[in-house]
């Protein structure tokens, strides 16, 4: 009996972390990662499976930290809305205090480990985690411009990558935030489309005009254009060691294509179903591209 409840206690206390760190959200900010360093390592800055593994961790702590800072300081504001009133702390399976603690650990955690592989990284996840939970989080219940802000800590995790692999943060690295800091845009748009109700019982502004309606879609059409532009950007020879060929910039402008499709569908619907699949394709956008981008690399 004392053996089944301390699995069970085990078991909970990791869906809790799981929870509360947000694991989906930061393993896919942490592919980011990855790809941004896979494309930065280089003859004079070779792969080396010890960094990785430490950027792995440290970028899955930065995340993590981010996300429990989040909950805490939204913890009232979570019990109001359906998808989030189950979390741990507005549930009342972790203390506010308990999850601050986590945050911390992980803040502390993550930062040491990315000051192991240089400074920069370091850095640039301290900013990363300054910005969401002390301007970004605060704002959600402000103003929409909340999503712009969001957008620059949102878009470090794949410059990061380059910085960690090179120590340098330079035309390519922010090529890479650039790219990424254009794809939040309609992303969170989708997603503040299709939980626009649950948004509006806390107080959470995400659309641009704050309603579901034509300005705010075809504001969504605008940043995925600027998206396609950032992304082709390494084609024209201007981005220092960061290229891609012709052929794969032939494909990123097709995926492209697609994302803007449903950005397009979005404007003429207008429906939450319309609003959940571009947030679903804007998902598998930015992983391909990135995939792409790592291919093309390893290819030519």
């Amino acid at each position: 009996m004392n053996a089944a409840k301390t699995t069970f206690s085990i078991k909970s206390i990791f869906l809790d972390f799981k929870e509360i760190t947000k694991a989906g959200l930061a393993i896919s900010v942490l592919f980011s990662s990855i790809a941004g360093y896979l494309l930065g390592v280089n003859a004079e800055h070779p792969f080396k499976w010890s960094v990785l593994l430490v950027l792995s961790i440290g970028g899955y702590c930065m995340v993590g930290a981010s996300n429990a800072f989040n909950q805490v300081i939204e913890k009232d504001i979570d019990s109001l809305m359906d998808r989030t009133k189950n979390r741990p702390v507005p549930s009342g399976r972790m203390s506010p205090n308990m999850a601050l603690f986590v945050a911390s650990l992980l803040t502390i955690i993550g930062i040491a480990l990315l000051y192991t592989i240089n400074p920069k990284s370091a850095m640039f996840a301290a900013i990363s985690i300054f910005l969401y939970t002390s301007i970004y989080t605060p704002l959600k219940t402000v103003t929409s411009l909340s999503v712009f802000v969001g957008a620059f800590p949102g878009a470090i995790p794949f410059m990061l990558g380059w910085v960690a692999a090179t120590g340098d943060f330079g035309i390519e690295a922010g090529t890479l935030f650039l790219i990424q800091f254009f794809w939040q845009f309609p992303h969170f748009w989708a997603i503040g489309w299709f939980l626009y109700e649950d948004y509006e019982k806390a107080g959470i502004f995400m659309l641009p005009t704050g309603k579901k309606d034509k300005g705010t879609a075809l504001q969504v059409i605008l940043y995925t254009i600027w998206l396609i532009i950032a992304s082709l950007l390494p084609v024209l020879g201007y981005t220092g060691q960061l290229f891609i060929t012709p052929i794969a910039a032939v494909i990123v402008f097709l995926l492209g294509l697609w994302m803007l499709f449903y950005a397009v569908r979005l404007y003429q619907l207008r429906t939450a179903k319309a609003a959940r699949t571009l947030m679903l394709v804007s998902v598998s956008y930015i992983s391909l591209l990135q995939i792409v981008f790592i291919v093309d690399k390893f290819l030519r």
